[in-house]
């Protein structure tokens, strides 16, 4: 289900949007929501290496956060250069969610 959403853009911006539309050959609502999926991607990625990063999740919850596997978490924690801090505690959390 789609909803419609409006915003005021700078002239330029908007300009910059057509162009990519016209080149992909797609109307400019597939690229303002193509640009919001990677945008909500990004942020899900960095709101999750932040409450890793501070203890307040563990790895699985990380993930989960991210959208993304434990094992491209892991991947992005090292990428940020961040040291895993797993224990018993993800341990057991990651044996109940491979259960289900």
């Amino acid at each position: 289900m789609s909803e419609v959403v409006s915003a005021r853009l700078p002239k330029e911006k908007v300009r910059f949007i057509e162009k990519i539309a016209e080149e992909e050959k797609v109307d400019k609502s597939t690229i303002l929501e193509r640009a919001l999926e990677h945008y909500i991607r990004e942020w899900r990625v960095e709101k999750a290496v932040e409450l890793y990063k501070d203890g307040a999740v563990t790895l699985s919850r990380a993930a989960e956060i991210a959208d993304v596997s434990v094992w491209e978490m892991i991947d992005l924690l090292a990428q940020k250069k961040i040291v895993l801090q797993y224990d018993v505690e993800d341990f057991l959390e990651d044996l109940k969610a491979l259960e289900h």
